[in-house]
């Protein structure tokens, strides 16, 4: 018998005489009929709650509003598979840094870097949560965490009503970064410190026809 045999057969002779765990109820909603409107405004008005810029723009504005968004950084990260479109009207003296395999910014680099550019995977307007899952457009984990400024692109066609909706979308093997506003804690004394794991500040760019 191996050692883990050994272990195994301990906890269910320590088990035997416990009670039958009962079926746990799962009749929890798994999918939503709000139409596109509703979900817009459910999410935009989580987002505005929790303190992050919120623009709903059609895609051929992306540019414009990115560079808007950017206008006083001085450089921005943004992964390999982003549309280079989306970075078309940033001002000339803006410095591009591309984040990609082989070519990965370290954290001091990224921590230099003004802001990131990313797109998402899939938004979850009840609780205002938009979910990264390591795609090409969206990069890794640390391009989006260690920038003070994050420019996230959400398409209209990604935003779900309810978690149990988002879930299929997504794969548990990938590295998922869940965003719910710019980063925050209130850990002490309940007073509000931005910026503690994550950017200080989020802007939200909710694209229709994407």
């Amino acid at each position: 018998m191996s050692a883990k045999d050994e272990i195994l057969g301990r906890i269910r002779s320590a088990l035997a005489d416990s009670p039958v765990t009962e079926e746990v109820p799962r009749e929890y909603r798994t999918s939503s009929e709000m139409n596109e409107e509703q979900l817009i405004e459910l999410l935009v008005d989580r987002l505005v709650d929790y303190k992050a810029g919120v623009d709903v723009i059609e895609a051929a504005q992306i540019p414009q509003f990115v560079a808007d968004k950017l206008a006083n950084a001085s450089s921005v990260v943004y992964p390999q598979g982003l549309d280079a479109t989306w970075l078309s009207a940033l001002d000339q003296n803006v410095e591009q840094r591309l984040d990609a395999p082989g070519n990965r910014l370290s954290v001091a680099e990224l921590d230099a870097t003004s802001a990131v550019v990313t797109s998402s995977a899939v938004s979850v307007a009840e609780s205002g949560t938009i979910i990264l899952d390591g795609e090409p457009d969206q990069g890794r984990r640390a391009i989006s965490l260690v920038p003070d400024h994050h420019v996230c692109i959400v398409p209209v066609s990604s935003i779900v009503q309810l978690l149990p909706e988002a879930m299929p979308r997504l794969s548990i093997t990938r590295p998922l970064t869940w965003i719910s506003g710019p980063s925050a804690t209130s850990d002490i004394e309940l007073e509000r410190v931005e910026g503690v794991h994550g950017p200080r500040t989020l802007d939200v760019l909710m694209v229709r026809g994407l």
